[in-house]
């Protein structure tokens, strides 16, 4: 990535500029996503969700042809004992992700707030970190290569590494 085209990135374009590998950091105990209402909703009243494949959903889309073209995506959950109602319901759909291409973990550790995103971390990395306000609304990400923000990124990574469990050991060991 260029550092014109990092200068104007914002979250959305960096799934557009990233080489190799997309990690994400999810650290919240619940979110608030409006896209993600009725599905809660739903999931909160045992009704049936509606489809989420490759098929149906742009995102599992874009995760399916990226990885098919060797890039690779990963994420781990910092989850919580017990697990919110919120991470109950993200568990129900990462498997959705993971079948699409995603390597999804689960960390049991106790971390402070502090969700990003790094991008290519062994080669030209780039992060964008995200804020949420006190219910979990995503407000917005600071795009950067700044070497003290990826440094502290790859960190914290390497710390919910040590906690972190593959998600099918995950569910295998807890109700989601």
């Amino acid at each position: 990535m260029t550092t014109a085209q990092l200068a104007h990135a914002d979250l959305a374009a960096c799934f557009d500029l990233f080489q190799a590998s997309a990690f994400r950091l999810e650290t919240l105990r619940t979110y608030s996503a409006p896209a993600e209402a009725e599905s809660l909703r739903a999931f909160r009243l045992g009704l049936p969700l509606p489809e989420r494949s490759i098929r149906t959903s742009p995102w599992l889309a874009r995760i399916h042809q990226t990885t098919a073209a060797g890039k690779s995506w990963s994420r781990i959950r910092v989850a919580g004992n017990p697990l919110t109602e919120y991470e109950r319901y993200q568990m129900h759909c990462y498997p959705d992700s993971a079948r699409a291409g995603e390597i999804i973990w689960v960390a049991s550790a106790h971390m402070p707030a502090g969700d990003f995103w790094l991008f290519d971390e062994d080669k030209d990395p780039f992060a964008a970190a995200m804020t949420y306000d006190e219910n979990g609304a995503y407000l917005g990400s600071e795009v950067t290569a700044d070497p003290a923000v990826i440094d502290r990124c790859k960190k914290r990574k390497r710390f919910a590494e040590r906690y972190a469990v593959p998600l099918d050991t995950f569910l295998g060991q807890h109700t989601a």
